[in-house]
């Protein structure tokens, strides 16, 4: 049984978010990444601080989950980039057939669109 990742990013603007995303895409790294606006508050140099930051979850095999997560570190615009990944514990069959097949661990197919 495959094992899959969420992949999530914290990133300064939508602009790094989309350039991250879509790096991710088109070296079949992940099959699919979520876009969405955060308000995050944090330490840094002593003090707690707070920004607005685009987040990005990207959904990945765990068999390129370190690969994926180097060449988001290389790309990353922070000097300490938040990378986190997360097991899912389950995903519906028709999903985790199409996320194999668009990271090259499965035969190429579209999901079903309703």
């Amino acid at each position: 049984m495959t094992s899959f990742r969420w992949i999530y990013v914290t990133c300064k603007n939508g602009t790094e978010a989309r350039l991250l995303a879509r790096m991710a895409l088109e070296k079949r790294l992940a099959a699919c990444a979520n876009i969405f606006p955060v308000s995050s508050l944090f330490w840094w140099d002593g003090a707690i601080r707070s920004a607005n930051e685009v987040a990005v979850v990207l959904k990945t095999r765990a068999s390129l989950e370190k690969r994926l997560v180097s060449e988001l570190e290389k790309a990353h615009s922070y000097t300490v980039p938040c990378i986190d990944s997360l097991p899912l514990s389950a995903m519906n069959r028709s999903c985790a057939g199409w996320l194999l097949a668009q990271t090259g661990g499965g035969p190429s197919r579209k999901p079903r669109k309703k």
